[in-house]
């Protein structure tokens, strides 16, 4: 071995712990930004539910905070997913006013679309407002509430208005309109919340007697 093989030693030696170094800060800043972007996401998200649920049931009407006074309920078949379904339910005085069920409808046309769909005490729809989809821009994205007024058709209808087999667009014999060139998500918005309609009518005692859950929104 040469007389300068400890000195390149060292400097091998140096080089690879400075690069490993680099990898564990790199590893680490990752981490951080990952963390972060959750955290700022989660944080996104929150504040659109909270003017979502504004915007579907005014504050004036409550008293309670309905952010956490909420359950979660599942019905696949009626509430569109097997996980669970939050609930956010609105109070006067003690006294029901309305639930805001979050659900899915899987039957986009790009995929599943979350809606909350609120639903007075008395069966009524308060308001619907769509918090995802996937849907075509300029066409699917008509369901949004920025984008054109026809979600807001939904407000004040129940089961009986229209009665049960005109909960469907105009083309499927139903009294809600469609867009044009795009009819799967309009379809499958008024069903959703048709189901929505059924599910508050079965199980509305229960979903403002049981007691609030902690959960993630």
């Amino acid at each position: 071995m040469s007389a300068d093989s400890p000195g390149l030693a060292r400097n091998m030696g140096l080089a690879t712990a400075l690069l490993a170094g680099f990898s564990i800060f790199g590893v680490a800043l990752v981490a951080v930004t990952e963390q972060v972007t959750r955290e700022r996401i989660a944080a996104n998200e929150r504040a659109y539910t909270l003017r979502s649920l504004d915007e579907i049931l005014p504050p004036e009407s409550r008293n309670n905070e309905m952010f956490t006074d909420t359950i979660t309920v599942t019905d696949p078949e009626l509430l569109g997913s097997d996980q669970p379904v939050t609930v956010y339910r609105a109070r006067l005085d003690g006294r029901p006013v309305a639930a805001i069920l979050r659900i899915t409808t899987p039957n986009g046309y790009s995929g599943p679309i979350r809606l909350l769909v609120g639903i007075f005490d008395d069966g009524r729809v308060a308001g619907v407002r769509v918090v995802g989809h996937r849907e075509t821009p300029g066409l699917g994205d008509a369901i949004e509430s920025d984008r054109s007024d026809w979600i807001l058709d939904f407000a004040g209808r129940s089961l009986g208005d229209p009665p049960e087999a005109g909960w469907s667009v105009k083309r499927d014999g139903g009294v809600f309109d469609q867009f044009t060139g795009a009819t799967i998500t309009p379809r499958a918005v008024t069903r959703a919340v048709r189901d929505a309609l059924i599910y508050f009518r079965t199980h509305r005692d229960d979903l403002f007697a049981a007691p609030p859950e902690e959960h993630e929104p």
